[in-house]
């Protein structure tokens, strides 16, 4: 049976080197693990992690050399056999689709060595939807990254029934260890602590702006005036990625949601084929660097 501690857990792979896959990547590389990133278009991932750099170098006071140095050390691999062949932690920080992940974790079960610790970023699903793909119940479990997580450091460890207690209190003791704070559930939920807290939120601003009742600025000044709020639902949408918030919403429809289905349309016609897909490219429901909700004038 695992030990709860770390010290087994050296080499980490993400797989998928999105917005929060690269994230994640950066976070265990400047805790001083050694990283792959499985992804099958590296070059888009290395322009993120090259983004990432600076911020990181600042946030842990690292020189450029030396961050230069963590960030080179991540090692980019297209083949899945070689990107996990040594991997003791395997991150799956794939699109939230269940269908995509369950098709990963029948992959990934059959190159992963066998005592390597399976764990899913997923931000809505749970352990027992792709626990049965893995191939490994007691070795499976989920831990869920908050965006930002150099500044919003949370991580929420979720097992399902068959999730071994060892591994479970390892992976709360790792979460630690890349600078986390760990958050350990008791039973399966779906959105986990934080989404279950936060998705309600964003299906009112969905509700107001796919029924046209309200554009997403007014809805967002209407939430930062009333509670003093440093942004609104529209604004975390961008954070989020307008991709994600897409697939997320996706699964909202296929219950039969009208104003899920209208949500996705307007957001695929005003912004996803504009190139608008949220903070990460610089524009969505606002422009960055200097989105509108910063300006003073804004809440006037």
């Amino acid at each position: 049976m695992t030990t709860a501690n770390t010290s087994f857990i050296k080499q980490v792979t993400v797989a998928g080197g999105g917005v929060l896959g690269s994230q994640i990547a950066m976070q265990n590389a400047f805790f001083g693990f050694n990283v792959t990133i499985f992804d099958k278009e590296p070059e888009k991932v290395k322009e993120r992690i090259a983004k990432l750099m600076p911020i990181y170098a600042k946030f842990y006071d690292k020189s450029p050399v030396q961050a230069q140095v963590i960030t080179h050390a991540i090692r980019y691999v297209i083949d899945l056999g070689e990107a996990v062949a040594q991997a003791d932690l395997v991150i799956e920080a794939l699109p939230e689709v269940l269908d995509i992940k369950n098709e990963f974790y029948k992959a990934l079960a059959s190159v992963a060595p066998s005592d390597t610790i399976f764990a899913s970023n997923s931000s809505t699903l749970i352990p027992s939807q792709m626990v049965e793909a893995t191939g490994r119940p007691d070795k499976f479990l989920a831990l869920h990254f908050a965006n930002r997580i150099w500044v919003n450091n949370t991580a929420e460890v979720m097992g399902s029934a068959h999730t071994d207690p060892a591994v479970f209190d390892s992976i709360v003791a790792y979460a630690k260890a890349i600078g986390m704070v760990a958050l350990p559930l008791n039973k399966e939920q779906p959105g986990y602590i934080l989404n279950t807290l936060l998705v309600p939120f964003l299906n009112a601003g969905m509700h107001l702006y796919a029924n046209d009742i309200a554009d997403p600025q007014t809805v967002d000044k209407t939430w930062m005036i009333g509670t003093g709020a440093p942004m609104g639902p529209f604004a975390m949408m961008d954070i989020v990625g307008v991709n994600t918030i897409v697939n997320i919403s996706q699964q909202k429809a296929k219950t039969g949601s009208k104003t899920a289905e209208r949500f996705i349309q307007k957001l695929q016609t005003e912004l996803i084929d504009k190139g608008r897909t949220g903070f990460e490219v610089g524009k969505g429901f606002y422009d960055y660097p200097n989105p509108a909700y910063k300006d003073p004038d804004f809440l006037k």
